[in-house]
């Protein structure tokens, strides 16, 4: 069963489409733009209460999970945090996750629903849970689904340590900085935006948290203005900006979340073999979308230059700044400054990619292309 917030039921919370991917909690609160904006230079709060949340105990814990995810996690100091993933064994990734080491555990949080699975080799599906549990074998280590007891909500803005400091919470600088609060946690987070921090609190006190942070001053935004500033920070998606054939280097995820030096996780040939010898045959980028017929693609339409499908959209969103723009990901060999088409059927619109999204290699020219859409 999905998680469903009880913010929903807030005056002003306004629920997602049926068709969208994040269920549960509210899209916005009655002026999306307004709320980015805030979230962008002053301070907002958003209800992400609807991501699955594991917590992982024992003292064998942190040389467990080194073995069966992505990341370097046996010196990973209580108070500090990580991303990770989880991939099939030619390097795809299945799973997204976000770690906290606070005392005693190690708490993993992902996003909600069909996305949040982990593919068996032979077909099929699993959850990271099963997954996990599945790996176990004589390890000393409990999983356990506490997703009914912790609930995520973001505070993000500039301001973000003013709120902080009125709930009495001290958080490092760093990223992945974590501490205690109460019977959860406060998790420093490197996007989206300059400034964002996760806070796990008891579901049962979501509301009275929510409150809290908004009389400290935070203002309500919905799932809408998040996903516009994370596809602005180029931070994809399971299962929206990947699809199953997605290797991390793809997606901004080598480094952040796949460790290329450590050895003993499926996948890692692949991902250590692209790093030091090779180049994915793809790579996630931003473009900007032509507004002007308000219409737009949607996840999984095709990228086209000419007639020829170069790549697929992932994440569409409508910025406050930026207009209407998307993630996607394009074959390496398209042009950077070739204006493209994105979209399906009678949702087809003129796109370009921002060179600042390219890696170095990008041609400059890809800006100017950008300017013609805006103009």
């Amino acid at each position: 069963m999905p998680l469903v917030s009880p913010l929903l039921a807030a005056p002003g919370a306004i629920a997602p489409p049926d068709d969208h991917p994040e269920q549960g909690v509210p899209w916005h609160w009655g002026d999306p733009f307004a709320e980015q904006r805030t979230a962008a230079r002053s301070v907002a709060v958003v209800d992400r209460s609807h991501r699955e949340v594991l917590e992982v105990t024992g003292p064998e814990r942190l040389s467990w999970l080194h073995l069966v995810i992505s990341q370097h996690v046996t010196e990973l100091a209580e108070g500090t945090g990580t991303e990770a993933l989880v991939l099939d064994s030619q390097g795809h990734v299945d799973t997204h996750m976000v770690l906290a080491h606070v005392g005693e555990a190690v708490y993993l949080d992902t996003d909600p629903g069909p996305e949040a699975t982990s593919a068996l080799p032979k077909g099929g599906k699993q959850t990271l849970r099963e997954y996990l549990e599945a790996m176990k074998f004589w390890s000393q280590v409990e999983i356990k689904d506490v997703s009914d007891e912790l609930a995520i909500l973001t505070v993000l803005g500039p301001e973000a340590g003013r709120v902080l400091s009125a709930l009495d919470i001290e958080l490092g600088t760093e990223p992945y900085s974590v501490v205690p609060v109460g019977r959860g946690f406060a998790r420093r987070m490197p996007w989206p935006g300059r400034s964002s921090v996760d806070l796990a609190v008891p579901r049962g006190e979501l509301v009275d948290w929510w409150r809290r942070i908004t009389d400290a001053g935070a203002r309500p935004a919905g799932t809408w203005a998040f996903d516009a500033l994370r596809v602005e920070s180029l931070r994809p998606r399971l299962g929206v900006d990947t699809d199953g054939k997605t290797i991390p280097h793809e997606v901004n995820w080598i480094g952040s979340a796949a460790h290329v030096a450590k050895g003993c996780y499926r996948g890692q040939e692949t991902v250590a073999k692209v790093f030091n010898v090779g180049r994915p045959p793809r790579r996630m980028v931003l473009l900007h979308l032509d507004g002007s017929p308000e219409i737009y693609p949607e996840t999984g339409d095709p990228v086209k230059l000419g007639e020829r499908v170069v790549g697929r959209v992932g994440s569409v969103a409508q910025h406050h700044e930026l207009g209407p723009i998307a993630l996607a990901l394009v074959k390496r060999s398209a042009p950077v400054d070739a204006e493209l088409l994105a979209g399906d059927e009678d949702r087809v619109v003129q796109a370009a990619v921002d060179p600042d999204s390219v890696p170095a290699e990008g041609a400059a020219p890809g800006r100017e292309a950008a300017a013609r859409l805006r103009g």
